[in-house]
């Protein structure tokens, strides 16, 4: 019973300390955008709307940056048809999560770190251009209006029934907060009661195999993922190319938050079947070629 309370208290202090750091994250995006909302109007969305060709190339360098926050508010963003699916895409794919703090702790040379970075960096670019290149000659990249209205009316936040920015912010932050702390929570047990020793067993079974089950790893939502495929790869029981693709999707919370926020559903599906083929197609190529 003792070891089950100390689990438990594990558990939720680190779905607590994961949850509260995105906070500032989150609300700043949502000012953000309640600001582009209220006062920008029809010249910000002009001005997005330039910008969309290159919003994968911004993207991409944001998310290399090591914090699972930027992905958060990429979807954020993208449920609000801020920015496109591709940026979107390379937000997922260059963020490094905690990869960073952990190829430091364990002194990894700086020139192989900035290594792994600029590969993310470059797959993330290339993925998102080519992905908004492509919906754009199929005609099914949608309308890329500003739709944060729509957002709102969504979450049933009744925005408009108050004028201030602020108030609109902290209500969309406390919602998306709460969602993202309950799941936390309900994927931090998982990974307790599994084991990481079953989940080294599971990466490890064979070079290629062991591939696509770092990919899959990497989905979880949740910092642990990039957590356990970094230290896998630093004790030795993945290979460079399994690695990569674990980072590659790993994406942090951001995927919790785009499924809360966007719709619809099958587009967010859609997403993450494009996020798991690019992982696993660069992660194949890097193992067959001997990385």
């Amino acid at each position: 019973m003792d070891e089950l309370m100390h689990i438990a208290l594990h558990v939720v202090e680190h779905a607590v300390e994961d949850t509260l750091r995105l906070v500032p994250f989150l609300f700043l995006t949502y000012l953000a955008m309640e600001a582009i909302e209220h006062k920008a109007g029809e010249k910000a969305e002009a001005a997005v709307q330039r910008a969309g060709k290159a919003g994968p190339l911004v993207g991409a360098l944001l998310g290399v940056i090591p914090q699972c926050g930027f992905s958060a508010a990429a979807s954020t963003f993208y449920a609000g048809r801020v920015i496109t699916v591709g940026t979107l895409l390379a937000v997922f794919l260059s963020t490094s999560d905690e990869m960073v703090p952990i190829f430091i702790a364990e002194q990894v040379p700086v020139p192989f770190m900035a290594g792994v970075l600029v590969a993310k960096m470059v797959i993330a670019m290339v993925a998102g251009l080519g992905v908004d290149f492509i919906l754009r000659r199929l005609r099914r990249d949608g309308d890329h209006r500003l739709h944060i209205h729509d957002l709102c009316e969504q979450e049933h936040c009744a925005c408009e029934e108050h004028s201030s920015i602020l108030g609109s912010a902290v209500r969309h932050t406390l919602q998306v907060t709460l969602f993202i702390f309950l799941v936390t929570l309900a994927l931090g047990a998982v990974i307790e009661l599994v084991g990481e020793d079953a989940l080294a067993s599971f990466m490890s079974a064979s070079p290629v195999l062991s591939v696509l089950a770092s990919a899959i790893v990497g989905l979880i939502p949740n910092c642990a993922a990039s957590v356990a495929i970094t230290q896998l790869y630093l004790e030795g029981a993945l290979g460079f190319g399994a690695m990569l693709a674990g980072l590659l999707v790993s994406s942090g919370v951001g995927m919790l938050v785009l499924f809360r926020t966007n719709r619809p559903l099958k587009r967010n599906f859609a997403i993450v079947g494009a996020l798991l083929a690019v992982g696993v197609c660069c992660g194949v190529v890097l193992t067959l070629l001997g990385f």
